[in-house]
């Protein structure tokens, strides 16, 4: 009551408790108010410029006749910016998600990653059947007699797999066998070809496929992540013993997240020559988007539904807060990710962009945001799935009902899988192509156009990523107010007992001038 009679007083101008008259704030000049927003915005809008000139560069750059190494230096400060990102991954992902299970009990940990499991299933569900309904709809593989032919690319065909290898190899890496090895090799199983001979004599010749397993080049970032929540919840177990290796965890990550500070202001640089590059890059655009256009732009709307509308809506129904503004904080993120088309290197500047400008505290973000990074792929659910049908029609082959079922599950569960690299969801989608006896070798059609729908997918599999963040923030949020209403009740009424009697002392009003007025202001 106090505290809102002083607000009073110092809105109607009137003297304050201390003597002093209140200050008046003066409207702030149009010319400082420009300068602040422009300061406070500043790395979003030298992001966007990158973009711009970057575009810009590259129309100017591709008509000029360059050999490759040349082009290759124009895109060199790009390659920097993806190597530094590249560098801090696994530091960051092991430390945050370390730390981040160490400071929360198992009972926060398991509701935590319950939730945020519970989100990244049902998006990506929702963007795999946008990508069919998409497919169905526009029918990208149908109105041309015959396939688009397009050379040099049925060299990069990844081999086909059978899908109870694939599911094999995705537990796995769950537990990896060597982590040093996990930090920049996978498992992957590998077929070998066995002849065997008759028993009886007689020349029978039987082939049998037999699978052998191998280690590829990439981060088995999936063990990692695994490895480092166990880890974390050991150091919890330990009690004191723990504390000193948790306080080391804490101490890396802070300095990692200042060196993501650093190489955030070097972003939009880097962007700039990426997306350059990538346009001098392009070879004969023409015949690509005349024959694969409608697949193109079939990829892209639903990017668009999905990350726009979809997500979006899901946020302002459980939150009551508007999205957009949460999207306009993490867009440097954004455009880092459609610059890198990769989700794992763009995850330190999402951590930054998160807990500075969207509120997201820092045990939420360090924990959720590593783990969305690795199975939460809506971007890569839904690519997949309109490449399905986009492959189907062009083989003339009619999806029934069971079919489309199997597209949905395992697109959704195949891109668990998929890694946070470029061109990584063209490697799970010959799965799908499996599960539903497709040809593989469709794929080189999808490899033409990857780098473009590539980038939205990344974009989209960041997006979900941050929106799962600011869910879960909200809903921690939720939780501790009532846990403090209930407190501030019970406290309340304790207070009301054990107050009642030393309210009628004259001695002790005497010795405490103040208590009147304490109990005015909590009133």
């Amino acid at each position: 009551m106090a505290d809102y009679i002083e607000s009073e007083k110092r809105a109607n101008g009137e003297p304050m408790a201390n003597g002093l008259s209140p200050t008046v704030r003066s409207p702030e000049p149009l010319a400082q108010r420009a300068k602040r927003i422009v300061k406070s915005n500043l790395l979003v809008i030298l992001t966007v410029a990158g973009v711009i000139v970057g575009v810009i560069i590259g129309l100017g750059v591709r008509n000029a006749t360059l050999s490759y190494t040349q082009v290759v230096y124009i895109g060199f400060p790009g390659e920097l910016l993806i190597r530094l990102l590249k560098m801090i991954i696994i530091p960051l992902v092991v430390c945050s998600l370390v730390s981040g299970a160490a400071s929360l009990d198992p009972k926060s940990l398991g509701k935590l990653g319950g939730w945020a499991m519970l989100f990244f299933l049902i998006t990506t569900l929702i963007a795999s059947s946008i990508g069919v309904i998409m497919g169905v709809i526009i029918r990208p593989g149908s109105g041309s007699m015959e396939k688009p032919k397009l050379s040099g690319l049925d060299d990069a065909v990844p081999e086909p797999k059978e899908v109870v290898d694939s599911f094999l190899d995705l537990i796995r890496n769950i537990f990896p066998s060597n982590l040093v090895s996990a930090a920049f090799q996978s498992y992957a199983t590998s077929y070998k070809m066995v002849t065997k001979n008759g028993t009886d004599g007689m020349p029978n010749v039987t082939v049998e496929k037999i699978p052998v397993g191998t280690d590829q080049d990439g981060m088995n970032i999936l063990g990692l992540v695994v490895f480092a929540i166990v880890f974390g919840v050991a150091l919890r177990k330990l009690g004191e013993e723990g504390e000193i290796l948790i306080k080391f965890f804490n101490s890396f990550n802070e300095a990692t997240m200042v060196l993501v500070s650093w190489i955030m202001w070097y972003a939009p640089f880097g962007i700039m020559f990426l997306v350059a590059s990538k346009i001098v890059e392009m070879e004969d655009v023409t015949k690509l988007f005349t024959s694969l256009g409608k697949y193109i732009a079939c990829c892209i709307v639903g990017h668009v539904i999905h990350g726009f509308l979809v997500l979006p809506a899901i946020y302002v129904i459980f939150t009551r807060k508007n999205p957009y503004t949460f999207l306009w904080g993490i867009f440097t993120a954004l455009a880092t990710a459609f610059g890198t088309s990769s989700s794992s290197a763009t995850l330190p500047l999402m951590m930054k962009c998160v807990e500075e400008n969207n509120g997201v505290s820092k045990q939420i973000s360090r924990f959720i945001l590593p783990i969305g990074a690795t199975v939460n792929m809506d971007g890569a659910a839904l690519f997949q799935c309109v490449a399905a049908v986009f492959i189907a029609q062009l083989n003339n082959v009619s999806l029934n009902f069971v079919q489309i079922i199997t597209i949905l599950v395992t697109a959704t569960a195949s891109s668990v899988g998929a890694a946070g690299i470029p061109a990584g969801g063209v490697l799970t989608l010959a799965i799908i192509l499996e599960a539903v006896s497709l040809p593989t070798n469709d794929i080189s059609l999808i490899l033409a156009v990857d780098w473009l729908v590539d980038r939205t997918c990344t974009v989209l599999n960041v997006e979900g990523d941050a929106f799962g963040a600011g869910l879960l923030q909200h809903y921690t949020d939720r939780m501790s107010q009532k846990e403090e209403g209930t407190e501030l009740n019970e406290v309340k009424s304790d207070g009301g007992q054990s107050a009642a009697a030393p309210e009628h002392s004259p001695l002790i009003e005497k010795r405490d001038p103040y208590s009147s007025g304490d109990k005015g202001s909590s009133m």
